[in-house]
């Protein structure tokens, strides 16, 4: 509810869109650019919004094409998806974020270490380079961490209730889990039914020295409110998209060694304010 306006259908918040793209679609080419791309959604609360929009999936409306033929012949000069593999998966309407990844497990098949996102944050993360990384530790699990982005301000409190400091938030030494996780398959073993994936699943592997945070001071953000969205559809409209690597960067670059998989996870099912 908090990223409605008056006039629009309720849709799940991954399908809001930055320009004539849902953010979802943001994040998959995203990740598809550094040559992940094989999906999984795990989809509840507005699950059919998600399954339609890839159904009747129009390439022309992102990409350049050639009309011929009075109309009856469409040739794509460039594509978006056509090499992408989305496994739709309901979850649940009301399950929690932990559980909704121990549903998909049997999807991953034998994969040893794949990646999993809130769907609804962007970001420019170098994400090959994170997961070699990752690779060279015995980690089950690593989350992005990005300094806070909350215009709210910290402030000091004497026992007289005299106020000795007031701190912006976002220039305090502080970090705040960025929605970007890589993952080996070993996460399962902490993961329990009905878990909150963070709280409960990541703190337990942290607990015993498996987790790990990765500072990262790039561009992220967050669509999570109204507010939020405007202002990533400002800059959308502006052409300042700094998450969307693939068109400033040659895919090439980034190509992966071994591409893994991508976890769509939602972040809520309701989003109620």
């Amino acid at each position: 509810m908090r990223m409605r306006s008056g006039t629009d259908a309720p849709v799940p918040k991954p399908m809001m869109p930055i320009g004539t793209r849902p953010v979802l679609w943001h994040i998959m080419r995203y990740y598809a650019h550094f040559g992940h791309n094989e999906f999984i959604l795990c989809l509840g609360y507005g699950a059919h919004a998600v399954k339609d929009y890839f159904l009747d999936y129009h390439e022309t409306h992102s990409n350049d094409f050639v009309l011929s033929n009075a109309g009856r012949t469409v040739e794509l000069l460039s594509s978006d998806i056509s090499d992408w593999r989305i496994t739709f998966a309901d979850t649940g309407f009301e399950t929690p974020i932990g559980e909704r990844l121990r549903r998909v497990r049997e999807y991953l098949g034998g994969d040893e270490v794949f990646l999993a996102n809130y769907g609804d944050v962007l970001a420019n993360a170098p994400m090959n380079d994170l997961i070699d990384d990752f690779l060279q530790t015995d980690a089950v699990g690593s989350l992005l961490a990005v300094p806070p982005q909350d215009s709210f301000h910290v402030v000091g409190i004497d026992s007289e209730s005299r106020l000795t400091g007031i701190e912006a938030v976002a220039d305090m030494d502080m970090r705040i889990n960025g929605g970007y996780f890589v993952l080996r398959k070993e996460i399962f073993d902490y993961l329990r039914p009905g878990d909150d994936l963070v709280t409960h699943t990541f703190a337990r592997a942290a607990r015993d020295g498996k987790f790990r945070a990765v500072r990262f001071d790039g561009f992220w953000a967050p669509m999570d409110t109204l507010k939020e969205r405007a202002a990533l559809e400002a800059m959308h409209r502006n052409g300042n998209r700094p998450w969307a690597l693939w068109e400033t960067t040659p895919a090439a670059q980034f190509a992966a060694a071994t591409p893994v998989r991508t976890i769509p996870v939602p972040t809520d099912t309701f989003d109620v304010a």
